[in-house]
């Protein structure tokens, strides 16, 4: 166990360099300043954005690095000047835990595209200098704008992955206005992403239709999520038969598609989303233009859609499927997250394991 100077009051498990391999790691997180609050985590989500920064696979990042920024937990301390959360309360953390709070994105509650930059959960620069740390770690401090209070009848476990993988879904969902019942929604890929892009669907009325590569989702796609439809995105067939058939694409997969091919199966005036990060994308301006046709992008979301998110999930009984497992497991997660090894999200019990 790494530890500086024997004073450090948090215990978590961090990279030490590019393999990516966690181990444990004391370290100092900063006072409770009196708009801040005090998390003792109990659970945190396994997000792919840890196996990126713990291999340094975007190349800046820096070492010792916690990651984990599907953050839940229970409120142990509050600032003398919060207003919103109370000892006790169940709350969450999502992707980031700081903007400049003064642009007219942050004033908006759209804090995630703050035109000054945000403060990442962890391997962010915070605003005291600080180097940020994530949740595979026994406590967090946070300032209270960037907190989520979770429903006491909302289990902790399910709540970690809508701080990313349900807000990242939710956000496009919403901008785009794919909440009408009737419409029709095509979902590429069936990860952490695209499982909560299902779930939402259904929920809000769609006719879901879910692309893959594997035919070994369309059991769980159609009969444990619900969807309308399955196509095998390989299958030429398949695909043509869903010609100018839906109204809204997500794609939460980060492979490279054939972009022509899917905006094909775009009705006039269709929305492809795009919220995974394929190395390019690649398309003839014919397959926008011809039938007004738009390709958008998005990240998580603002605070004030995400609290919306979790208080909608918990009002409409919406949880993410989770294999839940010790922090001890967290290298194995992520070779099997790597390996698309997981239906559909893994969750470390924090509380239970990181003694």
């Amino acid at each position: 166990m790494t530890s500086d100077s024997g004073n450090e009051n948090c215990l978590g498990w961090a990279a030490r360099d590019p393999t990516g391999f966690l181990s444990p790691y004391k370290f100092n997180r900063r006072d409770v300043g009196v708009e801040d609050i005090s998390i003792i985590i109990t659970h945190c989500g396994v997000c792919y954005a840890d196996v990126a920064w713990t291999r340094n696979i975007q190349g800046h990042s820096k070492y010792p690095l916690v990651p984990g920024h599907e953050i839940v937990g229970i409120v142990k301390s509050v600032g003398s000047n919060v207003q919103r959360l109370k000892i006790g309360d169940h709350v969450g953390v999502g992707t980031y835990v700081n903007s400049c709070r003064d642009c007219d994105n942050c004033n908006d509650g759209l804090e995630v595209q703050c035109s000054k930059g945000i403060v990442l959960t962890f391997d962010g620069i915070d605003t005291d200098g600080t180097v940020t740390k994530g949740g595979y770690s026994s406590y967090i401090v946070v300032h209270e704008r960037y907190c989520y209070k979770i429903p006491e009848n909302y289990p902790l476990a399910s709540a970690a992955p809508l701080l990313c993988a349900g807000i990242t879904v939710w956000t496009p969902m919403m901008s785009h206005k794919m909440n009408q019942p009737g419409k029709s929604l095509g979902v590429i890929g069936l990860g952490g992403l695209g499982h909560m892009a299902v779930k939402f669907g259904k929920s809000f009325g769609l006719k879901v239709t879910v692309f893959s590569t594997s035919l070994s989702k369309k059991d769980e796609a159609l009969n444990l999520l619900r969807a309308d439809n399955f196509i095998i995105s390989s299958n030429n067939e398949e695909m043509k038969a869903m010609e100018k058939s839906l109204d809204f694409i997500i794609n939460t997969a980060s492979g490279d598609i054939p972009f022509d091919q899917y905006l094909s199966l775009l009705k006039s005036g269709g929305v492809l989303s795009l919220v995974g990060f394929p190395s390019e994308v690649k398309f003839h301006p014919a397959s926008l233009n011809l039938g007004m046709k738009s390709i958008s992008g998005s990240v998580t979301g603002g605070t004030k859609q995400t609290q919306e998110m979790i208080d909608y999930c918990a009002k409409h009984e919406i949880y993410p499927n989770i294999e839940i497992v010790p922090i001890q497991y967290a290298n194995e997660a992520l070779e099997r997250l790597i390996k698309k090894d997981i239906k559909y999200r893994f969750v470390i019990d924090i509380a239970n394991s990181l003694k």
